[in-house]
């Protein structure tokens, strides 16, 4: 039996790895939960900050392997809980692997009020990123999601384990699968 996939994404401080740790360490099957960060920091020489001019040939390799890592583990019997900035703009090889594979995958996209984003990045681990401008363009690019906008859940006023239980419902529901 095939794995399924939830990518759960959003703008910094979304909650996304809290989230996500929940959801794979609470699951009923064998699950995964691939932080996306550790494949972009595994880039040791010519790293490019992933947000910055430069980065696109960077970001599109990294997503290709996460998308070989997610799909080799569901294909496994694994799910997977995807962790990391995964825009519309990345869906393609997803869809893709995911028609290829006949894998179930879902999309949720976590996204607090900016105001409540900012508040949680400036609380975030010392490593984390920080920077107002990043987060606040990263944050404008998840505002606007047109037919992916049935994806979003706002978790301003939800706490960690709430947007869990929030992210299980959802894709329970089926209703946010990539189509």
């Amino acid at each position: 039996m095939k794995g399924e996939v939830i990518i759960l994404t959003g703008p910094p401080g979304a909650g996304k790895t809290s989230v996500a740790a929940l959801v794979a360490g609470d699951a009923a099957r064998p699950t995964v939960h691939l932080v996306t960060d550790f494949l972009y920091r595994a880039i040791r020489t010519g790293f490019v900050l992933p947000y910055l001019p430069g980065s696109a040939r960077q970001n599109e390799v990294v997503v290709d392997a996460i998308q070989a890592a997610v799909t080799a583990f569901a294909r496994g019997g694994y799910d997977v809980v995807v962790d990391g900035i995964v825009g519309p703009w990345f869906l393609d090889p997803f869809r893709s692997a995911a028609e290829r594979d006949h894998l179930q995958m879902s999309y949720v996209v976590l996204r607090p009020t900016l105001e409540v984003t900012l508040s949680r990045a400036r609380e975030r681990a010392d490593d984390e990123l920080k920077d107002v401008g990043a987060i606040t363009g990263l944050y404008e690019q998840f505002a606007v999601l047109d037919q992916l906008e049935r994806h979003v859940i706002d978790t301003s006023d939800l706490d960690e384990r709430q947007a869990a239980a929030e992210v299980r419902r959802a894709v329970a529901s089926g209703r946010y699968r990539l189509a």
